[in-house]
């Protein structure tokens, strides 16, 4: 069992996880902008693109990550960047012992998890429920058509990229929710504080959950800051990639190494 790969630009890697009903072609003109100055490895996640048929949780999840870094890009450090599913993923990557850890975290739209056990439970239920109807309708494309109508996505537009999230599959994407929607995880607030790498905590101001938890995440962490882009919804960087691509270009210039000095 192991994880579609792509590799595309140069310079110094960054590993970028994607989001719930993506896959890893779906980064947009953010993902252009890096790929002119760094190394792009990007991964299908279990249960969507290529590894639509891949089942595991998230501890799973990140081993598997790991595995496919290690196999593409051995020793060499890189930074991970993740986005709402693949940030928690990156989370769990960094607060595991890992046979690879990233140099550097950028977290787009994520969460320690939720703390009440009561709350955590009625999420796991209520994607539970969606998994079922999902697979009860095998209707992937009205899926994901009330999906991006949420309110997490308002404005996103063509930037979705809708044609790109048809390629899942309703078993795959029922089996994301089972297996690492937000209700399966267990709170990694405490573990976060002994992570002491470089990381970046974006959100935008728009995502009010979520920017709260981005500030939270800079508290916790010793070497993480936050980011709020002002108007910035869940998915800033699909929405506003040109602001995403400067604060976080500016920050991987402060964090990465030159490529001259890895060799």
């Amino acid at each position: 069992m192991s994880l579609t790969s792509e590799v595309r630009g140069s310079g110094p890697p960054l590993v970028l996880l994607h989001g719930f009903t993506q896959t890893g072609r779906l980064f947009g003109p953010f993902g252009d902008a890096l790929a002119k100055d760094y190394t792009l490895l990007t991964l299908d996640l279990p249960g969507h693109g290529d590894a639509a048929a891949v089942r595991a949780d998230l501890a799973g999840t990140a081993a598997l990550v790991c595995e496919a870094v290690a196999e593409r890009l051995g020793d060499e450090p890189f930074v991970m960047v993740g986005y709402s599913l693949g940030a928690r993923v990156a989370l769990h990557v960094v607060t595991s012992a890992q046979a690879v850890t990233p140099e550097g975290l950028v977290v787009i739209g994520a969460t320690g998890g939720i703390e009440d056990p009561g709350e955590r439970a009625a999420r796991r239920a209520r994607d539970e429920a969606t998994a079922d109807d999902l697979e009860r309708d095998g209707d992937v494309e009205a899926f994901i058509d009330r999906w991006l109508a949420g309110p997490m996505f308002a404005g996103l537009g063509g930037a979705a990229d809708v044609a790109e999230r048809r390629r899942n599959t309703a078993s795959g994407l029922a089996s994301s929710l089972r297996l690492c929607g937000t209700g399966t995880q267990t709170p990694l607030w405490d573990a976060l504080k002994a992570v002491d790498i470089p990381t970046l905590a974006l959100a935008g101001t728009d995502d009010n959950r979520f920017a709260a938890h981005a500030l939270r995440l800079a508290r916790a962490m010793p070497g993480c800051v936050a980011t709020l882009v002002p108007g910035g919804g869940h998915a800033v960087h699909l929405a506003q990639p040109a602001t995403t691509t400067a604060v976080v270009g500016h920050w991987l210039s402060l964090v990465t190494s030159p490529p001259q000095s890895r060799a």
